[in-house]
C-alpha cells in the first residue's frame, strides 16, 4: 500500500496544486493531511476547500487550533522566549485576517479534525501526541523521538509542523517529519510531502512558481506580506 501524508500548506494554493500533480503521478492508495492548512498564506479558504472536496482524512495543527481558539496562542507565547514576543504578534494579526477570509462554517469544520490519525503502519500527528506546539527538531536524540513517538503504537510515526523533513530510522520503529508544503525551514524552497511506499518512507520534493505565490501574497492583503515572501524566497525561518 502506499500512502501520502501532506502536511503545512500554510494558505500556499500554488504550491498545493504543484503537489496535486505529484501526486497523481506517485497515484497513493491513500492521502492525509498532517494539519496547517490555512495560516500563513495568500488562499486560506481555497486551500480548506480543496482539501474538504478532496476528502483527505488529517489532522489539527496548531495554526489551525489558534483559529477557532486564538487563546492557544496566548498561552503558547507566555511560555516562551520574550525574543520571540514580536513574532506572536505579527502571528496574531495575521490570524485575524486568516479568520475573516475563511468564515465561520470553515473554522468550525477546523475544529473537527482530531489530534491523531492512524492508519497501519502509521500513526500520525501534527506536532507530539501531547502538544499541538511543541515537536523534535531534526537534530533530537533517538531517546527523545522515541520518548514523543512510541507511544503512537504503529511502525512509522509521522509528524510536521518543523518545516524540516527527515527520516529516522529507531529500534523497532522509524520516525519522519514530512516537511512542509509551503514556508519550508531546510533550505530548499521545493514543496515537501511524505510517500510511504510498502512501508518505505520516502520525502518527495515538488518545485512549485515561488514568484507566483510572492505575488498572490502581495495581491491578497494579509499582514506583513513582505515577510513571509521573504521566507518562501529564503527557506528558512525569518524573524520579523
Amino acid at each position: 500500500m502506499r500512502i501520502a501524508v501532506v502536511s503545512d500548506i500554510h494558505g500556499n494554493l500554488t504550491a498545493l496544486e504543484a503537489v496535486l500533480a505529484d501526486l497523481r503521478r506517485a497515484s497513493p492508495d491513500l492521502i492525509l493531511h498532517g494539519g496547517d492548512l490555512a495560516h500563513g498564506g495568500a488562499s486560506p479558504a481555497e486551500v480548506v476547500d480543496r482539501i474538504r472536496e478532496l476528502g483527505w482524512p488529517g489532522v489539527l495543527g496548531n495554526t489551525d487550533e489558534m483559529l477557532f481558539a486564538p487563546q492557544a496562542l496566548t498561552e503558547f507565547a507566555a511560555s516562551s522566549s520574550s525574543s520571540f514576543q514580536p513574532l506572536f504578534a505579527l502571528i496574531e494579526e495575521m490570524a485575524a485576517w486568516t479568520r475573516h477570509q475563511l468564515g465561520d462554517e470553515r473554522i468550525a469544520w477546523l475544529r473537527t479534525l482530531p489530534q491523531t490519525h492512524s492508519h497501519a503502519p502509521i500513526a500520525l500527528v501534527h506536532a507530539s501526541q501531547g502538544s499541538l506546539w511543541r515537536a523534535p527538531a531534526p537534530e533530537a536524540s533517538d531517546a527523545e523521538l522515541e520518548h514523543v513517538y512510541r507511544p503512537l503504537g504503529q511502525p512509522i510515526a509521522v509528524y510536521g509542523h518543523i518545516h524540516r523533513p527527515f527520516v529516522r530510522e529507531l529500534a523497532g520503529m522509524t520516525v519522519v517529519n514530512t516537511g512542509s508544503v509551503s514556508l519550508s525551514y531546510d533550505g530548499d524552497p521545493r514543496a515537501a510531502y511524505l510517500l510511504v511506499d510498502e512501508g518505505k518512507p520516502v520525502i518527495r520534493r515538488v518545485a512549485y512558481d515561488i514568484d507566483t505565490q510572492a505575488r498572490r501574497i502581495w495581491e491578497s492583503g494579509t499582514p506583513h506580506a513582505d515577510w513571509l515572501a521573504r521566507t518562501l524566497a529564503s527557506a528558512s525561518f525569518q524573524m520579523p
